[in-house]
């Protein structure tokens, strides 16, 4: 159900160019502040990139659960929801568990959105906390 790079053909492609532009802003971002701060100043200067590439950029928005019909407003909130289409959750942790890609997925799932990057910025080489997932 759901997996990382070598799904790229079930998402739409203009889904994929979406998630293209937040693998290079998280990088550039790593790149120019490397690990250690916090997971606020990480997610501002991502939406501050994208917003800058042209893509409409969400922050902390609140997505309901729905449960035998009815709408519960829970309070978990995604960080950065980008362009409509891609879901983005940032780390800045010693390392990821299983626990912070289910989070991802529950957040795909009750979102309606198909892809999303779980983003550990708490690493010395980014790719090493970078996750992308296909729901």
């Amino acid at each position: 159900m759901h997996g990382d790079h070598g799904e790229t053909e079930r998402v739409p492609t203009a889904v994929n160019d979406v998630g293209t532009a937040v693998m290079d802003a998280a990088f550039a971002v790593h790149r120019e502040l490397g690990p250690g701060l916090l997971e606020s100043v990480y997610e501002h200067c991502l939406a501050q990139d994208l917003i800058r590439s042209g893509l409409s950029v969400e922050r902390q928005i609140g997505v309901p659960v729905s449960y035998q019909g009815e709408r519960l407003d829970v309070g978990f909130r995604l960080d950065l929801l980008v362009d409509r289409k891609v879901v983005v959750e940032i780390k800045a942790i010693d390392a990821l568990a299983s626990i912070h890609t289910a989070q991802v997925l529950t957040y795909l799932r009750f979102s309606q959105v198909r892809l999303g990057f779980l983003i550990n910025f708490n690493t010395l080489r980014l790719q090493d906390g970078f996750r992308r997932l296909v729901l």
